[in-house]
């Protein structure tokens, strides 16, 4: 962890900050290593640009910052000390960035003590780190993207005609920390019209024979990384002729971006392959969302695949590959797979075939 706060204090002189106030969530654990739980007693990295990082925690939790091999001075506080005031003893003079994620009265509070200090947010700074990933965490990643593929061959133990989505989507969670999670993050089974919403998770509505179906899941492994991958099933065959060509669509579209990512091409020309394929085929409209997301120690991190963010793609960093198709009320259908930039292509993580599934 040393080198990241290496690399972070780079990033900060680069961008003229001072001190770095990094609260509980995936940017301290990235730091430091430490997953701290976000409780109502404040625990705070302090990383000045120059000087030792100090991690602020309530004396009760010293035990589990230490058991977690952080590698910075740890300073507690009891529980009537003031720790804003510990904090702030521990700040250098000039702009200080807080974590993305920090909460407002938290904010608003060393705000106050500070008065003079200008606050920006930190997540400039570590987003530049967090998006490149290191050799150790794309095998993470690798890692993960297999536990979620175990899970999808699976399928066929629980995706029949006549069960709920809700009991489809209950033993899709147990197979997610059977297969190698130590934490369900979200399972989405979307039957029938339910597919056509991307967010829909699980209800009570029964499946049908012939119905397209949506299976979008993913968890967090030991390691602290997470997978993410959605495939397309029908039982018993039969789907609607309408459907049925748009994922041929949708298979060619997706295709197509993971043959042109790569370093040095943007982001947005990844997002604007696949929509160029799907509006000539007459599904443009149906395509709703952006092409994908950055994955790491989060589901959702930098870098997104949409239009408009001109980000040249680097080795490193791992991001999801996910164009879809809803018609509303009717159908949904949407291809993800994880991959990372190597050094002169693309590595995609999940192997599970593409194709339309029939059960």
């Amino acid at each position: 962890m040393t080198s990241r706060l290496t690399r972070a204090r780079e990033q900060m002189t680069s961008r003229g900050v001072s001190t770095m106030l990094i609260t509980p969530g995936a940017d301290l654990r990235y730091l430091t290593g430490y997953h701290a739980k976000p409780l109502e007693r404040l625990t705070c990295l302090v990383l000045p640009v120059e000087g030792e990082p100090t991690l602020v925690v309530p004396a009760l939790e010293r035990a589990a910052a230490e058991a977690a091999g952080v590698e910075v001075a740890v300073a507690t506080w009891g529980e009537t000390d003031d720790p804003f005031a510990l904090v702030t003893s521990l700040v250098a003079d000039g702009a200080i960035a807080v974590d993305n994620q920090m909460w407002a009265a938290r904010v608003l509070e060393l705000q106050r003590r500070m008065p003079h200090s200008e606050v920006m947010l930190a997540g400039p700074v570590i987003e530049a780190l967090r998006m490149r990933k290191e050799p150790a965490e794309i095998e993470a990643l690798r890692q993960a993207g297999a536990a979620i593929d175990r899970v999808h061959a699976r399928m066929g133990e629980w995706l029949r005609v006549g069960r709920t989505e809700r009991e489809v989507g209950a033993d899709i969670a147990r197979a997610i920390v059977e297969e190698g999670h130590v934490q369900v993050d979200f399972v989405i089974v979307g039957s029938g019209p339910n597919g056509s919403s991307p967010h829909h998770e699980v209800s009570d509505r029964v499946i049908g024979a012939g119905e397209p179906v949506v299976v979008d899941i993913g968890g967090t492994t030991p390691a602290g990384y997470c997978s993410d991958s959605t495939r397309n099933y029908v039982i018993g065959g039969g789907a609607p002729s309408d459907y049925l060509d748009a994922y041929a669509a949708l298979e060619a579209a997706q295709a197509a971006q993971r043959e042109h990512a790569r370093p040095g091409v943007t982001a947005e020309s990844v997002d604007a392959v696949g929509r160029e394929l799907l509006t000539e085929a007459g599904y443009g409209d149906l395509f709703i969302h952006r092409t994908g997301h950055g994955i790491g120690q989060e589901t959702h991190e930098e870098p997104y695949i949409v239009s408009g963010n001109d980000l040249v793609l680097e080795p490193g960093m791992a991001f999801s590959i996910e164009p879809g198709c809803y018609a509303e009320g009717r159908w949904g259908a949407r291809i993800e797979d994880i991959a990372v930039c190597t050094d002169d292509g693309l590595e995609v993580l999940n192997q599970r075939p593409r194709e339309l599934v029939v059960l």
